[in-house]
């Protein structure tokens, strides 16, 4: 038997895991890997539903939401409006 490789989409499984995986994604103040959490996170929801409700193309969200992408801010904002999550900022 070959161990499976890790994927944390496994364990997106509800809203309240979904919410604290990216703020604690965020909290490494790294866009990279902010990025790829949120395409992780986008993957758990079915990524062929949250391209087409952000109107961008599947393989371009893969792309830019992966660890070597580079998307842009109102990318970010779609993808986080399809997914009815929202940023705050805090002192």
């Amino acid at each position: 038997m070959e161990p499976r490789k890790f994927d944390p989409v496994d364990f997106l499984d509800s809203d309240e895991a979904l919410v604290e995986y990216l703020n604690a994604a965020l909290e490494e103040n790294d866009s990279k890997y902010f990025a790829k959490a949120l395409g992780n996170v986008a993957r758990a929801k079915g990524m062929t539903s949250v391209s087409e409700a952000t109107g961008l193309g599947r393989q371009a969200l893969y792309r830019a939401l992966s660890a070597e992408g580079n998307p842009r801010l109102d990318t970010l904002f779609k993808v986080l409006e399809t997914l009815d999550v929202r940023l705050a900022v805090t002192r």
